[in-house]
């Protein structure tokens, strides 16, 4: 027989995502809508198309998310959470504003909401809160009913979203050949954001102002240690490793976290090290950022250099993350419901915070942004 959850006070998940092109023909649509407001003119959206267009215009990202939504629903049966799933994107169909618009027409008024990202950064958090104040604002412009939304906390330091990376590790260094394998260094990946959102990044109690790059940097390097540490156990070796960065954007002028895994892979074999596992623990899934950044980019500088390398799954749709993801919505439902639950977390730091204060991850222009303490903006919401 199955368990029997309890996910009261909410109604539904949204998985939220950001979304990504499915063909040729998408592409230079899909960088609009990442870019829109920032005038870039269109022959340049289809310089940076390139990147797609090598993958046949179409970003694994999207079928990722399938699988993670089919996931969380077989997750769900077998565990008799009788909850709904659905899924919207930021940049790409279904949208966000769509999928909940036929959630309040579905009669959903308490929306969990998990975010495909992991760590505290403007991008990867309040931009998110951000666009569900946006379609928040447009289902009560059309005069729908306007659901709460919560999004649930960072799971960087989630066993179930830490243990399939720690796999992915030693089954890259298990690629490595045998040779190689105990000299190998570890590099742990991420995307690259500007210092200065680094340094404000997460609650105001982790804000830098002296280049350490905030909750984003210092949230990476808890799960880079954690997983170094379980490799170490499993193999007896001690891999040397640093946290790198990738898919960096932007106007060169402006500093941003650095080094480069190109650089870095250039710095390592140059000091002498036989073999390196690039490990890309800042992506949920392997959309484009990995699938160019480090399968294609990367992955040819290392045999430019003659380097050998191996790069890590990411979590994808492991049945772990998916059952980190009910564990996410149950202990956020209990806290609602005034309880405490327990809240699961590897590593040196601790569970993150329920609801995001004011101050949290701040965009360079103030904008309303639901699910945190400073949202104001109008819910109908469903009784506990």
């Amino acid at each position: 027989m199955p368990e029997q959850c309890d996910s009261r006070p909410y109604d539904a998940l949204l998985l939220l995502s950001f979304g990504g092109p499915e063909g040729p023909d998408d592409v230079v649509p899909f960088l609009e809508n990442v870019t829109r407001g920032r005038g870039i003119p269109r022959e340049r959206l289809k310089e940076v198309g390139q990147h797609y267009f090598l993958f046949g215009g179409v970003s694994p990202i999207n079928a990722q998310n399938r699988e993670l939504l089919d996931a969380l629903r077989k997750d769900f049966a077998e565990h008799g959470l009788d909850l709904p799933v659905y899924w919207g994107n930021r940049n790409w169909a279904p949208y966000l504003t769509d999928t909940l618009s036929t959630m309040a027409a579905d009669g959903h008024r308490r929306i969990a909401v998990l975010a495909t990202s992991a760590y505290a950064s403007y991008s990867g958090c309040r931009q998110y809160r951000e666009n569900l104040a946006d379609a928040l604002a447009e289902l009560r412009a059309e005069g729908l009913p306007v659901p709460r939304v919560d999004k649930l906390r960072h799971y960087f330091n989630h066993p179930g979203f830490v243990r399939p990376m720690i796999d992915g590790v030693l089954a890259s260094l298990a690629e490595l050949p045998q040779e190689v394998r105990a000299g190998a260094h570890l590099a742990f990946t991420t995307h690259s954001i500007p210092l200065a959102a680094a340094d404000t990044s997460g609650t105001s109690e982790d804000h830098t102002r002296d280049g350490h790059g905030g909750a984003y940097v210092a949230q990476h390097l808890d799960v880079a240690r954690t997983i170094v540490d379980a490799v170490r156990e499993e193999t007896g070796v001690d891999h040397p490793w640093r946290l790198v960065y990738q898919s960096r954007s932007g106007a060169p002028h402006i500093p941003w976290l650095e080094p480069d895994i190109c650089d870095h892979l250039e710095e390592v074999h140059g000091e002498g090290a036989p073999a390196v596992v690039m490990a890309p623990i800042g992506f949920v899934s392997d959309h484009m950022e990995v699938k160019y950044d480090l399968d294609t980019e990367a992955t040819a500088k290392a045999a430019e250099l003659g380097l050998p390398v191996a790069r890590s799954a990411t979590v994808g749709a492991d049945p772990r993350f998916a059952a980190a993801v009910r564990d996410l919505l149950l202990e956020r439902a209990a806290a609602e419901r005034g309880a405490a639950p327990e809240r699961c977390a590897l590593g040196a730091l601790a569970a993150s915070h329920d609801l995001c204060p004011v101050g949290c991850c701040p965009a360079r222009a103030p904008r309303p942004a639901a699910a945190g303490a400073d949202w104001q903006g109008p819910v109908a919401e469903a009784p506990v």
